[in-house]
């Protein structure tokens, strides 16, 4: 049985959808550019040693058109397999640069866009001890104080940061931003659950990590630990005031994307029914995070723009369009014509 698939079983037992993220990890701000190499279209893709995590990690990178000029930084962060394919390479994975038209939406755009390839099942979190088969976790720290480095010197980095992140991904940018409050300018979530502590968040949590064959407790500990409820965005939203927020998601129904010519599908008419299915019971539940989350930033006064389309399920083609539709505002925090 799938990781998705057991996802779905927690999921319409009645539980809802949460992504764990950042715990505490050990000061670490050494990080080294061990290759640049070209790759497809406009990608660079680097190798970049993380101290933290004392393994190298391939990040690939949409370079801003005047590389001689500063530009921001768009972070894009990837679902529960981290974007590797079977042979561990981004290219033959699903993430945003086999599965979107993120290449060519910003081509004409000032900003350095960014995809780390890797952390399938972590959460993107810094896990509280080493687990043996996942190994070290020390997402937060790579992607908070390591890696922003090497991309600024590589590419003129104006100062100015984003992150958004869809599935697993969504709960971790907003992780992200609350554990680096001066690194980001605006955060995205796109079918996501920001909320992580309760029985909800466990579930989930156990189930995803789980099926990559981790032990959940390295994360975070047994679920009565303090550290499930001190890394819950949901919990901590007034962290959050200050930031561009953008959070959406479908309600599961069936939409103009989910048909057997949608995109990614290529004619397979297996691939539709496990998104119909699997897809559209997950963005059920997504649907319902966003809205709590939609109210709980609207009681706090908190601006924010909570997109909860009519229909759609949890697929790649849905994604891309959310991509577009919240680069208005994130260009308008980062400062982008």
């Amino acid at each position: 049985m799938s990781v998705l698939t057991r996802c779905v079983l927690v999921l319409v037992a009645g539980l809802a959808c949460a992504t764990p993220v950042a715990g505490a990890s050990p000061a670490s701000d050494a990080a080294r550019l061990i290759s640049v190499a070209p790759g497809p279209g406009r990608v660079v893709e680097l190798v970049v040693h993380s101290a933290a995590m004392a393994k190298s990690v391939t990040v690939a990178v949409l370079p801003a058109p005047d590389r001689s000029a500063n530009a921001p930084v768009l972070y894009l962060l990837n679902g529960v397999d981290g974007g590797a394919g079977p042979t561990g390479d981004w290219r033959d994975g699903g993430n945003w640069l086999t599965r979107t038209d993120a290449d060519p939406f910003f081509a004409g755009k000032q900003v350095t866009v960014v995809m780390p390839i890797g952390g399938a099942g972590s959460y993107y979190a810094d896990w509280r001890a080493d687990d043996p088969v996942l190994g070290r976790q020390r997402w937060t720290t790579f992607l908070t104080r390591e890696l922003p480095r090497v991309i600024d010197a590589e590419f003129h980095g104006s100062g100015a940061n984003a992150i958004a992140g869809v599935s697993m991904a969504g709960t971790a940018a907003f992780q992200l931003a609350l554990a680096a409050p001066q690194l980001y300018k605006a955060v995205g979530s796109y079918s996501g659950c920001v909320s992580t502590s309760g029985p909800q968040g466990h579930a989930i949590v156990n189930t995803v990590v789980s099926g990559q064959n981790g032990d959940p407790v390295n994360m975070w500990g047994q679920p009565s630990d303090p550290l499930w409820a001190a890394n819950d965005p949901f919990l901590h939203a007034e962290r959050l005031r200050g930031l561009v927020i953008y959070v959406s998601s479908g309600t599961g129904l069936p939409g103009s994307l989910d048909t057997v010519n949608g995109p990614g599908l290529h004619g397979d008419s297996m691939k539709l029914l496990d998104q119909l299915i699997i897809g559209g019971a997950l963005d059920a539940v997504t649907a319902l995070c966003t809205q709590q989350l939609g109210t709980r930033l609207r009681d706090l006064d908190i601006p924010a723009t909570v997109d909860l389309r009519p229909n759609g399920t949890h697929s790649w083609g849905y994604w891309n369009d959310d991509l577009h539709r919240s680069w208005p505002p994130f260009a308008r925090a980062l400062g982008v014509g």
